[in-house]
């Protein structure tokens, strides 16, 4: 699934849960990772302080050991 990094911690990842494909939002302080929560649509985004426009994709092999 892709992720996105954002200031202050913020990362977005697209996930499925269940049958259903879902934003989670968190925000990693100090090493840990604090869930904000689910969004069904982008739009919901930004009631968890997630700004768009300063999202940045992590590639998808970022953090995988070379093969």
């Amino acid at each position: 699934m892709a992720k996105w990094h954002g200031p202050d911690g913020i990362v977005v990842e697209a996930i499925v849960l269940g049958n259903r494909p879902l934003l989670r939002v968190s925000r990693h302080v100090n090493g840990r990772a604090y869930f904000r929560g689910y969004c069904a649509r982008v739009e919901e985004l930004g009631g968890h302080g997630v700004d768009l426009a300063k999202l940045v994709e992590q590639p998808r092999d970022a953090g995988r050991p070379p093969a």
